[in-house]
């Protein structure tokens, strides 16, 4: 097996375990590369077929050409599709700031859909390389009453053993993909041939690296058109993979009190 024949194989793992454990059960489809790999690997873990529902809880201010994905996708893909609006700024913290609670409201709006459909367990497409709060989680996450993500009490995993304690009001985060880095995951997508935005693509010499909402998203210099073209790009590049994302530039604690808080 090379690496990431192992990766796919922990992932596949993690995805039965969740299944086995943890009902009623959803995966978040964001629509980016990460959560497109996701959702592959959990038609292969399930013969072909996403047995539980998709979830996109939805901003409405993603671009054109991820909502045109999202249509043809879930029906090639046969997913059981739910789709969830967030509350508008104006019922956001105003403390936050302006691009970080631009971005939390898909924060209640994630929660909003775990409390209708009284899930037990969240699958979410995160990386521990992606940024240095992800790299606090856990594969199986909790997540208390409220949401909300105890930083400094979480629970031990040793040797592929995964809790899932379980309290009236809490669900549990699922992570496949934590171990996974950014490049792994475009080698897999070129092996795999998984389909993606095009937006991840240079077009007229830039590109997003990252895919979020329009006001809150910009594109990177590059002229990566093709994944082996992005895969020699990462190969060399010393920039963040969220370079692109405005509220990675805001105050230091902002996406940590975002993910205490429930963020995706």
């Amino acid at each position: 097996m090379d690496d990431l024949d192992q990766l796919e194989a922990q992932s596949i793992f993690v995805l039965r375990e969740a299944y086995r454990k943890l009902r009623p059960l959803a995966l978040l489809w964001s629509l980016g590369k990460d959560s497109n790999v996701m959702v592959w690997l959990a038609r292969k873990a399930f013969m072909g077929r996403v047995p539980f529902p998709v979830m996109h809880v939805d901003t409405g201010k993603k671009f054109p050409e991820m909502y045109n994905f999202r249509t043809e996708y879930a029906k090639k893909w046969n997913l059981d599709l739910l789709l969830g609006d967030c509350p508008p700024i104006e019922e956001i913290d105003p403390s936050l700031p302006p691009a970080a609670r631009s971005a939390a409201r898909k924060t209640a709006g994630l929660a909003n859909l775990i409390d209708r459909h009284k899930l037990r367990g969240v699958i979410a497409g995160i990386r521990r390389d992606e940024q240095a709060t992800r790299a606090k989680e856990r594969v199986f996450s909790p997540r208390g009453a409220g949401h909300r993500w105890d930083v400094r009490n979480q629970p031990p995993e040793f040797w592929d053993q995964y809790a899932t304690p379980y309290e009236d009001g809490m669900h549990i985060r699922v992570h496949p993909l934590l171990a996974w880095r950014e490049i792994d995951i475009w080698r897999y997508i070129e092996r795999e041939n998984i389909p993606l935005v095009d937006l991840y693509f240079a077009r007229n010499g830039k590109r997003y690296r990252s895919l979020g909402d329009q006001d809150i998203t910009s594109p990177i210099d590059s002229d990566a058109a093709t994944v082996a073209e992005v895969i020699t790009e990462l190969e060399t590049s010393r920039t963040s993979e969220r370079a692109g994302r405005a509220m990675d530039h805001e105050a230091e604690d902002a996406f940590e009190r975002l993910r205490v808080a429930g963020y995706l």
